[in-house]
């Protein structure tokens, strides 16, 4: 028989309460009540309009979103790069005041008739503006008066001083073009509105609006007919950058409905589509670039300026449809469907020589990419795009078996004019062969 054993007793083991830090708890419950500073509370909102550019865009496209010469608005203000034009504004300024005294204006009117517009003009911004009330609405006056007198002086309504070095030096004036348009670089167009009413002279009651101003201003660079500018006299924006996009949007050019899905798909470059299928791309008049038609196999297209001032216009547009949720895509539908097109310089070259694309950017190589590059990393719906009937049509004709062979034996035969000599010598042979045959028949 075995003997009963005692069991021994099991080891006893302290456990020992983490207790928290009184202070990191005070530290955390303060960050959880404290208002996000980085981040505005109007952010999400359909008000808020001027963005920082998304870290993702600007890896891609480098400082195209960044000012060069000039600071308009808080996120770049007081940055020493831009400090030459700075002192620039307020000569713009002082002579604004001096044109004006007729109206019995005086800098405290301006800043007067700001001060009711601060709290809205700062639901503008998705970062926390960190400027009191006074910084701001001087920030306001002194960049919205600059940009209405430099608008009033290229458009010839007000003479420049004499030998004015904004005038003198050409370069200037293409990198405020520039500037002016970038999506970190804005104020309200409101703020712009009420500067250029106060400031109207009586003489200058029947003459052009804001509106045609900023367009003649920017038509430097754009080249569009006084008819079409005199259409937009009375357009308004969030901005400058989105007026001038605005501008450029046709009525007839609008985005379907959430329920009118046709499942478009992308379409393929222009040497597939033209190798693969016939289709050709035609270049068409029409008052903006956006309009755009498939008809009969052939891709009708407006011509286009790819330069400095176009490339920086379409990236900082793209930007901005991709941060407001509220606007149109317009810009980004274009951009995709140039990125579509184009693979490498020979579907450039190809554009270049149906006038489609007029490229005074670089090699048709420095093109591809940049077209390539501005479709990276953006939120596209295809099926919600003003585009996505021609994006349904190419396709549908890419897809055409009868378009397929036709294009093939086209491609095979008729590509190069040895192809067709040896085609046509190859057609006469068998022409002869026949008719030798039946002849020897006959006989």
């Amino acid at each position: 028989m075995g003997s009963n054993s005692t069991p021994e007793a099991a080891p006893h083991h302290a456990i020992k309460i983490w207790e928290v830090n009184e202070d990191r708890l005070a530290s955390m419950q303060r960050k959880i009540s404290d208002k996000p500073l980085l981040l505005s509370e109007s952010a999400g909102h359909s008000t808020c309009c001027i963005f920082r550019v998304p870290q993702s865009l600007v890896d891609i496209n480098g400082r195209c979103y960044q000012p060069h010469i000039i600071s308009i608005g808080p996120y770049h203000h007081g940055e020493p790069q831009l400090e030459m034009i700075e002192e620039h504004k307020w000569r713009f300024l002082g002579t604004l005041l001096s044109r004006t005294q007729g109206k019995e204006l005086a800098l405290e009117d301006y800043l007067q008739a700001i001060q009711p517009l601060e709290e809205k003009a700062r639901a503008c911004y998705s970062e926390t503006v960190r400027f009191n009330t006074e910084e701001f609405i001087e920030m306001l006056v002194l960049d919205g008066c600059f940009i209405i007198e430099l608008f009033r002086k290229i458009v010839g309504l007000v003479p420049w001083e004499e030998d004015d070095p904004l005038i003198s030096m050409s370069w200037v004036y293409a990198f405020f073009l520039r500037d002016l348009l970038r999506l970190e670089n804005q104020i309200p167009f409101f703020v712009l509105k009420c500067l250029f009413e106060l400031t109207r002279m009586p003489s200058e009651v029947d003459g052009p609006s804001l509106a045609t101003l900023a367009l003649h201003f920017f038509n430097n660079s754009l080249q569009r007919p006084d008819e079409v500018i005199a259409k937009h006299h009375n357009l308004e924006g969030r901005h400058l950058l989105d007026f001038l996009r605005s501008s450029l949007i046709p009525p007839d050019c609008k985005e379907p409905q959430l329920g009118c899905k046709s499942q478009p798909h992308f379409i393929e470059c222009v040497s597939k589509l033209r190798r693969r299928a016939g289709i050709e791309l035609s270049q068409v008049e029409a008052d903006s670039f956006l309009v755009i038609n498939f008809k009969r196999g052939v891709i009708q297209m407006p011509a286009v300026t790819i330069d400095d001032f176009m490339s920086s216009f379409l990236l900082n547009c793209v930007a901005y449809e991709q941060c407001h949720s509220s606007c149109s895509k317009h810009m980004t539908t274009y951009a995709t469907f140039l990125d579509c097109l184009i693979n490498t310089g020979r579907d450039v070259e190809y554009l270049c020589d149906r006038k489609i694309i007029e490229n005074y950017f670089g090699a048709d190589a420095e093109v591809a990419k940049f077209i390539n590059d501005l479709g990276k990393d953006v939120t596209f719906d295809i099926d919600l795009c003003y585009l996505a009937k021609v994006f349904t049509d190419v396709n549908q004709y890419y897809r055409n078996g009868w378009h397929v062979q036709w294009a093939s034996f086209r491609y095979t035969y008729f590509a190069t004019p040895w192809s067709f000599i040896s085609a046509m010598a190859a057609l006469i042979l068998l022409v002869l062969t026949v008719l030798q045959t039946l002849y020897t028949i006959l006989g």
